[in-house]
């Protein structure tokens, strides 16, 4: 009766170091987006989102609120995701403290570059859509808006447009590291990859015709990022392995 205790300890004092990781995480994204409130504001931030948007609108075009309260709670939504975004680091390393004492030194190897590459590409991935697609995109568009219709975006329904392309982005920046992680636990190997070369080029193309709107700019825009990301994980899977392999299978 006495050998389930220490096995009932430990469970609980791993739910207690998870509760801990967790406070410590929510603590990091509300203290960034408090920040944020105070400087440089939800409204500038707002704006900030918005200017891709506003730069493709005919002169002297707004966007519209069609809510009552949409121009408080919208502002107040961005800021949120962009706190959470800018904290993503902090949580991840929150993610990474948690789990590294029941690793061994090679895996240790293995989670911590995963960690740092998946919260840098997820950010590069936001940031090429926000810096490099969406005034393409928003120009393409506007060009083939009839004179007869007067554009004026909701703020609600832009929001969930850039939401929505700024996650598809940051997933799909996040290809080499999936890559990675399959050559590594062994699932697929380098060479056969390579042979499905033609495959995942055309399931990128696939996918970015699903989660982007249906324009040529946007689809190709992500796309070929996808193809050459899964090229640089062909490349460095192998390097990768290499480094975070355990002894005995550097010895074998």
């Amino acid at each position: 009766m006495s050998n389930p205790q220490p096995v009932e300890e430990t469970f609980i004092s791993h739910l207690i170091e998870l509760r801990d990781r967790l406070v410590k995480a929510s603590i990091g994204v509300l203290l960034v987006t408090l920040a944020l409130m105070f400087w440089p504001g939800p409204s500038h931030i707002y704006d900030i989102i918005a200017q891709p948007m506003v730069n493709a609108l005919p002169a002297g075009s707004k966007m519209i609120a069609t809510g009552v309260i949409a121009p408080f709670l919208v502002p107040m939504k961005v800021t949120l995701v962009i706190g959470l975004i800018l904290s993503l680091p902090w949580v991840l390393y929150q993610m990474w403290a948690f789990v590294a004492p029941g690793l061994y030194a090679h895996e240790k190897r293995l989670i911590a570059p995963l960690v740092i590459s998946s919260s840098l590409l997820f950010m590069a991935g936001v940031a090429f859509c926000y810096f490099l697609v969406f005034g393409r995109v928003f120009a393409f568009i506007s060009e083939f808006s009839p004179t007869s219709i007067s554009v004026t975006p909701d703020i609600e329904n832009y929001l969930d447009f850039v939401m929505s392309m700024c996650l598809a982005f940051g997933c799909a920046f996040e290809v080499p590291v999936i890559v990675v992680i399959l050559v590594r636990m062994g699932l697929v190997s380098v060479a056969k990859l390579k042979e499905w070369r033609g495959y995942v080029i055309v399931a990128a193309f696939v996918i970015a015709a699903i989660v982007t709107p249906p324009d040529v700019v946007s689809q190709f825009s992500l796309a070929i990022p996808m193809w050459l990301l899964f090229e640089v994980g062909v490349l460095l899977s192998p390097i990768f392995v290499k480094v975070t392999q355990a002894p005995s299978e550097q010895q074998e």
